[in-house]
């Protein structure tokens, strides 16, 4: 049974949305669909706008990249032509 639901959409995504359901050759209830039974299956909403941390969040991200590029307090391994070199530099630990 098909039924039908009224939702608000920006007119920008709409009108791009459709674009692509026209250049592809599929109606644009297709999408809809097919995005719904995703969410309602896997209950869970892919988000692939990059994500922006807050200030607290970023400040400490960016003290764990210096720490890595640092290599402080030793905890991170160099680089190894090959795997023995790795093993013999764990044994060192």
């Amino acid at each position: 049974m098909k039924t039908v639901i009224s939702i608000k959409v920006d007119k920008n995504v709409r009108d791009r949305a459709r674009n692509v359901a026209r250049k592809l050759g599929v109606p644009l209830s297709l999408v809809v669909n097919s995005q719904l039974r995703r969410f309602a299956d896997e209950q869970r909403i892919v988000i692939a706008a990059p994500l922006v941390p807050n200030s607290k969040t970023k400040k400490i991200l960016d003290e764990a990249i210096q720490d890595i590029r640092e290599n402080k307090h030793g905890k991170f391994s160099p680089l190894f032509e090959n795997a023995k070199d790795a093993v013999k530099w764990l044994h060192s630990k």
